[in-house]
């Protein structure tokens, strides 16, 4: 099969996507698909072949990448761009989409997760991974999924939606309480999420990230274990336990670096089988009252009591070798090239049937 793994982008989320897409193709080509990797932003500006032949280069357009210890440069991204313009597709991007049997989405955050680029693949005819365009957009959008999660009965911690400006700041510190998590409704991978214990952490956050938008989420800070349960072809996998380093938390560079800056995951999570099961049921509610498809992975604080406080999903989560679902996924008897394929597969299925 002829497949495009479109990844990069010009989200926060860049160096992620640039993890997950490289090691997807090359995940997909070691099965026997001519794959190739293609950022979203920058496109094919250095391919000067009949686009016809991009399938059969030999390396796939794949190069060795790794995520970063901060958030990438955008505006140096921006200005590295041969092409100029508000387009955040690149040269040849839909010409070489149209080419391929399926577009493997290796995208994160804004322009991968939010709907837009499955919009544009549906109008282009385009079959491609994961959910369709309205679900990966409610989902995205942490006020609209946390209506859903209510709607489906999905125990979550209390939040309210808030728009502001610079200016409100003050009235906000003062009436919201701490400690209380603050989030940007369209953020991930743990960026434009703050944590604030005291009214002046909350105060810093509150400034900081008007930088990502002016919606943002107060919630209830729920104290217990990080968990989060993988989703693949209406299923529910191993849970997964996220243990944060040593007076840390789960935040960018726990979830991406290694050694004593990186989180412990542990698979599968030291839980009964009954929490294991009220974690996957509720996932798994969740997943279908969004319309997800093929796959997701939503995130759980499970407290003392054992309650499990359903925080937010993921459409696209991280897929390197290395990344959760694929531990899940091991542990069920399936390696990552074979996961790569069979989420590509369920797409098609799924694709076919209008989902």
């Amino acid at each position: 099969m002829k497949i495009v793994v479109l990844g990069g982008g010009i989200s926060t989320e860049r160096h992620v996507a640039l993890v997950t897409s490289t090691s997807v193709c090359k995940a997909l080509r070691s099965r026997g698909h001519k794959a190739i990797f293609v950022d979203m932003y920058l496109g094919l500006e250095d391919y000067d072949k009949p686009l016809e032949q991009a399938f059969d280069e030999p390396d796939g357009f794949c190069g060795d990448v790794a995520v970063e210890k901060v958030e990438p440069d955008l505006e140096k991204v921006k200005a590295s761009r041969k092409m100029k313009g508000p387009s955040h597709l690149g040269k040849n991007v839909l010409e070489i989409c149209a080419l391929a049997d399926c577009v493997f989405l290796g995208l994160h955050g804004e322009d991968g997760e939010d709907g837009k680029i499955q919009a544009t693949l549906d109008l282009l005819g385009v079959p491609y991974t994961g959910s369709n365009s309205l679900s990966s957009a409610m989902a995205m959008d942490k006020a609209v999924a946390k209506r859903v999660m209510e709607g489906a009965g999905v125990l979550t911690p209390k939040w309210e939606e808030l728009v502001y400006a610079a200016e409100d700041v003050p009235a906000l510190v003062e009436r919201l309480s701490v400690p209380c998590v603050v989030k940007s409704v369209n953020g991930g991978s743990s960026i434009g999420v703050a944590l604030p214990d005291t009214r002046e952490e909350l105060e810093k956050a509150l400034y900081e990230l008007l930088k990502y938008g002016n919606r943002i989420l107060v919630e209830e800070k729920i104290i217990g274990r990080e968990m989060t349960q993988p989703i693949l072809d209406d299923e529910y996998l191993s849970t997964i336990e996220i243990v944060p380093p040593e007076g840390g938390t789960f935040d960018y560079v726990a979830k991406y670096q290694s050694g004593d800056e990186g989180a412990t995951e542990i698979c599968p999570a030291r839980i009964t089988e009954a929490e294991h099961k009220l974690m996957g049921e509720a996932a798994l509610r969740f997943h279908k009252a969004l319309g997800l498809s093929v796959y997701s992975r939503t995130d759980f604080i499970i407290d003392a009591e054992g309650r499990a406080w359903c925080l937010e999903v993921n459409t696209l989560p991280g897929m390197t070798p290395n990344s959760l679902i694929p531990k899940a996924a091991k542990v069920a008897g399936l390696d990552y090239p074979e996961l790569c394929e069979k989420i590509v597969m369920l797409s098609l299925e799924a694709r076919r049937k209008g989902l």
